[in-house]
């Protein structure tokens, strides 16, 4: 098959797309999402989308299990995909005014082809059709995900919060609970040099920071837990072959301790430490350095962040941000593209085609 020659872009946004364009004032507007498995969706047709009377038409029956296969496709890191092949068996009728479930998987996934299979079926389970397609790829995902660690993947602000307030104690400083929500997320040398308010050498610093972060691994180790979605989240996307990298303020240590704990070591195809950077959040260094070291460009990096400085950063790198509020309420991280309260509420259809 030859494929034609086509204005498709990079955005991976088709928003008057029939199936599942949201634009479209007439398309069937499918909200797919992605289990880790199965891409799934509902639709329930009206009279406009029958043929014979009450009865669902075939081609809108088609339309669905076509759309959902393509998206199944998508999520293991197919930008772009032609159907080259769909056989349909249609084995009960589809009556209008009734919710449809559709759920479409791969099969089998080479260097150039796809197969898939799909199905449609009513609430108590009775299958309305399958299908069995096959795909050609036209284009591999370059969608990268970038992941702060600390207050997203990682709920390890209390062990943080602690290990500060001692280390500022022994100068006299009460470090607040207000002083800590503030400046959670950026590097420790922008802290120390921001909370103390003078002039502070090289090595007085380094002795703070090695200190604090002493104190940290050592409440922190064997406490650590992970949020809610995220560990899901990061294993689906690595499942579907997109690129991964974990980009942290914190210095090694503390990186190798918590991937560890939290058994995702490994997962990413690039980590970044604070200090491989000059600058602290909220400057867009440490996650133009990701994109540099993945060779992505800034503009298929999806950021995940927590905190206003970091959502700030990848901003000003010129990425596309998701926030959770696990740490800030959502009116501080009004800067990011999407907000979500945990990423439970996140899958990867949405991370990578709705931030």
């Amino acid at each position: 098959m030859q494929i034609p020659k086509m204005d498709i872009g990079s955005s991976g946004r088709f928003t008057l797309c029939f199936a599942c364009g949201q634009d479209n004032p007439i398309g069937l507007k499918l909200k797919p999402i992605y289990d880790g498995e199965k891409v799934r969706a509902e639709f329930t047709p009206g009279e406009y989308h029958q043929g014979w009377k009450n009865v669902t038409h075939g081609g809108i029956l088609y339309t669905l299990l076509d759309e959902i296969t393509a998206y199944a496709i998508l999520c293991n890191g197919i930008d772009f995909g032609v159907t080259a092949k769909s056989e349909v068996r249609f084995k009960h009728v589809a009556p209008t005014g009734e919710p449809i479930q559709i759920s479409a998987w791969v099969t089998r996934l080479t260097k150039r082809l796809v197969e898939t299979k799909g199905m449609l079926a009513l609430k108590d389970n009775t299958v309305i059709a399958e299908t069995d397609s096959l795909f050609y790829i036209w284009r591999q995902s370059k969608k990268t995900i970038l992941w702060d660690m600390d207050g997203v993947i990682a709920d390890s602000g209390p062990f943080h919060f602690a290990a500060w307030q001692e280390t500022f104690a022994r100068k006299g400083i009460n470090f607040t609970r207000k002083d800590f929500t503030k400046f959670f997320g950026t590097r420790n040398d922008f802290i120390i040099r921001t909370v103390l308010g003078r002039k502070l050498s090289e090595e007085d610093v380094e002795t703070m920071v090695v200190e604090k972060e002493a104190g940290f691994r050592q409440k922190a180790k064997g406490n650590i837990t992970s949020f809610p979605g995220a560990i899901k989240l990061i294993n689906t996307i690595k499942k579907g072959n997109f690129k991964l990298a974990l980009v942290s303020s914190a210095p090694e240590e503390n990186i190798d301790l918590i991937t560890g704990e939290l058994g995702i070591k490994g997962k990413f195809d690039c980590v970044i430490s604070g200090r491989q950077v000059s600058e602290s959040k909220p400057s867009p260094q440490i996650y133009l350095l990701a994109a540099e070291k993945l060779g992505v460009e800034p503009g298929d990096c999806v950021v995940i962040e927590d905190s206003p400085f970091g959502v700030k950063a990848a901003k000003a790198a010129g990425m596309r941000c998701l926030a959770v509020a696990n740490t800030h309420p959502g009116r501080d991280l009004a800067g990011a593209d999407k907000i979500v309260d945990s990423l439970e509420d996140m899958d990867l259809i949405t991370l990578i085609y709705r931030v």
